[in-house]
């Protein structure tokens, strides 16, 4: 009998690991959505610069009563610039304020994007170190979060917000938030 080696064993058995993961993965309750470890937690600090004259998003900003969301995004980002006009449209139909967090890019660019195209932030800062992403656990751009009145993540939306996506995630998570604080 031909003795078998553990190279001819270990491909195999990458493929059914790799498999299986991909299999969990497609799983999920809905595999749509990424999943943020913040669910339910106070939301983690940030650390900006001011990005011109549109008031600096702060940790006091974030922890003010009321519900409100965060939305990181860059001017190099095309799924950013395609929600953009969404986000211009939640700014003058929503009664929740947007503010937004721009990273990986230039004082210069965004500021030129936010002059041109419209800014939709009350409150605005420019991460310029990764750690506020880290700590917020952001794969990329845009990612938008919704935070409750009493300063707790309630959602996480990765990709852009389009009409459809608006209509039935974030608002009904706007108002789900909203009897969240109320409640508690």
């Amino acid at each position: 009998m031909a003795k078998v080696s553990p190279l001819m064993i270990a491909p195999p058995l990458v493929f059914a690991a790799l498999a299986g993961l991909f299999f969990w993965g497609m799983a999920r309750e809905d595999a749509d959505v990424l999943p943020s470890q913040l669910i339910g937690k106070d939301v983690p600090p940030v650390e900006l610069v001011q990005l011109g004259e549109t008031p600096l998003l702060t940790d006091e900003v974030l922890r003010q009563p009321g519900v409100k969301l965060v939305n990181f995004w860059g001017t190099w980002c095309v799924a950013c610039r395609a929600e953009h006009p969404t986000l211009l449209w939640m700014r003058d139909n929503l009664d929740v304020p947007l503010h937004g967090i721009n990273f990986d890019d230039t004082t210069a660019r965004a500021l030129a994007y936010l002059e041109e195209d419209g800014n939709p932030f009350s409150h605005l800062g420019e991460a310029q170190t990764a750690r506020t992403k880290i700590d917020w656990g952001v794969y990329g751009a845009p990612e938008t979060f919704i935070i409750d009145g009493d300063g707790v993540v309630r959602m996480r939306w990765a990709g852009p917000i389009t009409q459809r996506v608006l209509k039935e995630t974030i608002l009904p998570a706007i108002e789900e938030a909203k009897g969240a604080a109320a409640g508690s």
